[in-house]
């Protein structure tokens, strides 16, 4: 086998970013075979360097390559070291070959964590129980919170975990993310607002009112709520991808059980406090 030029791989701490383009140039001159080979033997700051300036998918050829030569270790520091994998909710090996208690033990961690902060959403209900008993409407709506919130998260959520796939945005543009996520966020809002308002004011006609109470008021209260719950989940959402991909875990596995628990426990926090507020109810 072939072995690259000393002068390239020179044995340095870093490889400077004005090298890595050089340094890539002369590595993808090697067939497959030897540039794992090549990734065995080069510091992981080095290999990480020169990766950076290869296409995603190369990349994830070589990381193939190396568990096919049992270099699991090295595949997975490269792997963690870019983002790429290292959640833990991802085994090692073939999917299908790894066993059901293995898929089991890398993913019950995070499901019982998750699960045990659904109770928190519980509480908050239970907290606001004298705010339903005074206004039953408030119930009927609870779960449209719950999925708005959900749906635009999810969407946003989704959209940005492609994009850092496809290394269309980095986890440095996360501002510049949050800026058109909250705009976004912000037309959804009203739009998904003018709907809400319209479905309580036409359809909750017969539904029996506290003294000094009107419909109007009930259904703005309701819409302001599913706005600020729609603006935050998106932004979540958008953000919450980038954080998951700078701390090295999989965007693609977290983010989606993560979002749904926060969503869960901000939204019936944001609804009860903000009829509350806007209803005067609960005193």
């Amino acid at each position: 086998m072939a072995v690259m030029n000393d002068a390239v791989f020179a044995a340095t701490t870093q490889i400077a970013q004005k090298d890595a383009l050089a340094v890539r140039n002369a590595f993808l001159k090697y067939d497959l075979d030897e540039q794992a080979q090549l990734l065995v033997k080069m510091p992981v700051s080095d290999a990480l360097a020169m990766l950076h300036e290869c296409p995603l998918r190369h990349v994830q050829i070589l990381l193939d390559r190396l568990n096919e030569f049992k270099q699991e270790v090295r595949a997975r520091q490269i792997a963690s070291g870019l983002g790429l994998i290292s959640s833990e909710a991802e085994p090692t090996g073939h999917y299908l070959e790894n066993s059901v208690f293995n898929h089991v033990k890398e993913r019950i961690g995070w499901i019982v964590v998750l699960a045990l902060m659904g109770i928190v959403s519980g509480l908050i209900i239970s907290h606001y129980e004298d705010t339903l008993s005074q206004l039953v409407l408030l119930a009927i709506y609870m779960p449209v919170i719950a999925a708005a919130g959900g749906n635009t998260g999810s969407q946003a959520a989704t959209l940005v975990v492609r994009a850092l796939a496809m290394e269309e945005i980095k986890s440095r543009d996360w501002l510049a993310v949050l800026w058109k996520e909250f705009r976004v966020a912000m037309v959804i809002a009203i739009s998904l607002a003018a709907v809400i308002i319209g479905r309580v004011i036409f359809f909750s006609g017969d539904v029996v009112l506290p003294a000094g109470m009107t419909l109007d008021s009930i259904a703005l209260a309701i819409g302001i709520a599913i706005s600020i719950q729609v603006v935050i989940s998106t932004t979540i959402g958008g953000v919450l991808p980038m954080i998951a991909r700078a701390l090295n875990l999989d965007p693609a596995v977290l983010v989606s059980p993560v979002l749904a628990s926060m969503v869960d426990i901000t939204g019936m926090m944001i609804y009860f406090t903000t009829v509350n507020w806007m209803l005067g109810l609960g005193h």
